[in-house]
């Protein structure tokens, strides 16, 4: 007798039951990066895995999202109310508690192939089982790793009186990883589908809807529904704004946008947004900076400085939270048909994006033979999903019927044409879609947004698998090539690394010594396409220098021992101090470009090791223009618009308290300057020990719960907050 799926549980423990007498006890459980985690099976099956040593649980995933921690009182009192703000309600993923205290059993085993920045570059378990993977072969590579468990968070809803399941925050690999259990299920394997249904889950639209039965199981219960993960928003210093702003300029009206996460990615859109509503200010910032006569040719050739009339279209593997702020500055509203027939002649300018239906619609798509001229069911089907013929119609035995006698719908024949133009023709065009995304991730006031939208607003976000919008080829179910050329003209792929070679080798995922700082995630996929379609470019934004204490290293290096992305791949790299367009060109000149827009504290060694290398004239000379690349000119610069409110620390809000952004700011520079030389604070803090507390630290220190210290411990704490604020200059 053939199960009927799913199966719903309201009990964690009985589904992971469920799920070892399926497939047995040894488990590989694959989950998408991420949000879309479901939290409650994966603590269920990682706790019946602790407590039986005979199961073999492999976890894999990427990006398991935590709350931050505390290692001090200090600490404590300062992330504590924060975390009880932002992430109450959140339930912490047990078996990223074990992998961070280093407490996993020997019988559990957590591979991901992308981190958060930095996370686990010291955790021996994370750096031995990371996968290094494509974003869009993740879900091939989960599937020969063994999976035979697949979760899934997702929404619900009835549509159409029938209840289904949306992907939401992550048909990214999702919906390939089930399509393969799905396949593995009718070849008789072993294999069980997991959902958890979250009614905080916004329900997208798109590829992400889905049937319940792909799942086996589906937990769901009223005490299940976790607060989704709040990813806050990072600050943005004036190095990431110079950043975003040349970013800006090589965006053309008209074009195709992708930006991530992060306080590049906000730079990169507060710069959009100030282009578009400020526009005279915009230049005027631009001309500070001397834009145009550095760096003009590029951006007129590749991107422009004015207003959007016909605004951007996204295509993206993530949807930020920038981009909704974005759409409602009226930037993203290029909007594409997930037809080719249709975008065809929306690109040739012959038809618009629910325009109002007229005859000429169909004779155009009939021109094309993208219609027979005598209509099929097909036909039919396409014309009135779209809005060109209007519902309620039906269509039998190869003839439409309008409610009276039933003709056949044959252009050739001009009786037959006049009635299907006069009574069948539906008002509009139906709507488009001005953004395809894989998965999201943001703060809380962004899964708000979504949540709020009219059904008509998030059905024209389209959730999608990676292989549509990471690539090109039509390899997959969800778009062809020819579509996604259509539609992606004038694309610009924006990415981040770490470090650029004078090769034009970057690096962004990786150190030298092997350890992984996040992942190559889908940057090459990016990288790669923006090769590939013809009027594309890629961009990847490196800050020039870091710094630990007061030792500052360039980012723009000779030569490093990893690469991300090849030097055969090369297209545009911007930093703080402009844009070096390397595609196409010689060493040399790649070499020359980099130098211009590296800080110039490194030019000149930089310039004498390639030299050294002959791989540029003993002869060439950094260009005067760019021989003042320093950041003081930076902040005087963009300082004097500072002073008018723009360029904000949070251009798009924050989970900060003016106060906590003012405490965290202090401490962190106070926790530098101690890590450097401890030394160095022993004056202040003495001298904090005899002086009175101003009235002007009053709410930090109650914020701290220091206003009042009565222990010892508080009281040095307190005098180690106002000293980190008198430092900073915040008292």
């Amino acid at each position: 007798m053939k199960e009927e799926r799913p199966i719903y549980f309201t009990d964690p423990e009985k589904l992971a039951d469920y799920v070892i007498d399926k497939v047995g006890k040894n488990i590989t459980l694959g989950m998408c990066l991420g949000l879309g985690k479901p939290n409650h099976f994966a603590n269920a099956i990682y706790q019946k895995a602790k407590q039986d040593p005979e199961i073999q649980l492999k976890i894999l995933t990427a990006l398991s999202l935590e709350p931050p921690t505390w290692s001090s009182e200090l600490e404590r009192r300062f992330l504590e109310p924060l975390v009880k703000r932002v992430w109450n309600g959140y339930v912490n993923l047990d078996y990223l508690t074990a992998v961070r205290k280093k407490e996993l059993p020997p019988n559990v085993q957590v591979a991901e192939f992308f981190y958060k920045a930095g996370g686990f570059l010291d955790n021996e378990h994370m750096q031995q089982n990371y996968t290094s993977t494509n974003y869009t072969h993740a879900a091939r590579d989960v599937r020969d790793n063994g999976m035979n468990v697949g979760g899934q968070l997702v929404a619900k809803k009835v549509l159409n009186g029938k209840t289904m399941f949306s992907m939401s925050s992550n048909s990214d690999t999702a919906l390939d990883a089930f399509r393969t259990i799905g396949q593995m299920r009718k070849e008789g394997k072993r294999v069980v589908a997991v959902g958890q249904v979250n009614k905080y889950l916004p329900f997208m639209y798109g590829d992400a809807v889905v049937n319940p039965n792909i799942f086996d199981a589906v937990l769901e219960a009223p005490d299940l529904h976790f607060t989704l993960f709040g990813a806050p928003r990072e600050s943005v210093n004036i190095i990431d704004y110079t950043i975003g702003l040349y970013a800006s300029t090589l965006i053309q009206d008209g074009g195709t946008l992708q930006i991530g996460i992060g306080s590049l990615g906000d730079a990169i859109a507060y710069g959009l947004q100030i282009r578009h509503q400020q526009n005279e200010v915009y230049n005027k910032v631009l001309l500070d900076l001397s834009v145009n006569e550095k760096f003009g040719d590029i951006v007129h050739r590749v991107g422009g400085t004015g207003t959007f009339e016909e605004g951007i279209y996204g295509s993206t593997e993530m949807l930020v939270d920038a981009f909704l702020h974005l759409y409602k500055s009226g930037i993203m509203k290029r909007k594409v048909y997930d037809n080719v027939h249709l975008q065809r002649l929306v690109n040739e300018k012959k038809i618009s994006v629910r325009q109002k239906v007229t005859p000429e619609v169909i004779e155009l798509l009939a021109e094309q033979n993208s219609i027979h001229a005598r209509l099929t069911r097909k036909d039919f089907d396409f014309l009135q999903e779209y809005g060109i013929l209007k519902s309620g119609l039906t269509y039998e035995n190869g003839k439409i019927s309008d409610g009276k006698e039933p003709f056949v719908a044959d252009l050739n024949d001009q009786n037959s044409k006049d009635r299907l133009f006069k009574s069948c023709l539906g008002t509009e065009l139906k709507e488009g879609i001005w953004m395809h995304a894989g998965f999201f991730l943001g703060p809380p006031d962004f899964y708000d947004v979504l949540n709020n939208m009219s059904e008509e607003e998030r059905m024209q976000i389209n959730m999608t698998s990676v292989l549509h919008t990471n690539q090109l080829y039509g390899n997959n179910p969800y778009s062809s090539e020819e579509l996604k050329l259509l539609q992606r003209r004038k694309a610009r792929f924006i990415n981040a690394g770490l470090m650029v070679m004078l090769s034009g080798a970057v690096v962004s995922d990786g150190l030298e010594d092997l350890r992984v700082v996040s992942g190559v995630g889908g940057q090459y996929n990016f990288v790669a396409q923006a090769h590939a379609i013809e009027d594309a470019r890629g961009a990847l934004m490196i800050r020039s220098t870091r710094a630990k204490g007061k030792e500052v290293s360039s980012n723009v290096v000779f030569n490093y021992g990893h690469t991300t992305i090849p030097r055969h791949l090369r297209d545009i790299i911007v930093t703080e101090y402009g844009i070096a367009d390397l595609r196409g060109k010689s060493d040399q000149q790649v070499i020359a470009a980099l130098l211009n827009v590296t800080d110039s504290r490194f030019q000149e060694g930089l310039l004498q090791r390639a030299k050294q290398s002959k791989k540029i004239p003993s002869t060439y000379q950094i260009p005067e223009p760019f021989r003042n690349n320093y950041p003081e000119r930076l902040e005087s610069i963009l300082g004097k618009y500072k002073e008018k409110n723009m360029f904000p620390i949070f251009p798009f809000g924050t989970a900060f308290t003016e106060e906590e952004i003012v405490i965290g700011k202090s401490l962190r520079e106070f926790k530098e300057k101690a890590a450097e030389s401890k030394m160095a604070i022993v004056p202040g803090l003495i001298g904090q020990m005899v002086t009175s507390v101003p009235a002007e630290a009053k709410p930090y220190l109650e914020r701290m719960q220091l206003d009042n210290p009565i222990t010892r411990q508080e009281k040095i704490m307190q005098k180690v907050v106002l000293l980190a604020l008198k430092n900073a200059g915040q008292i």
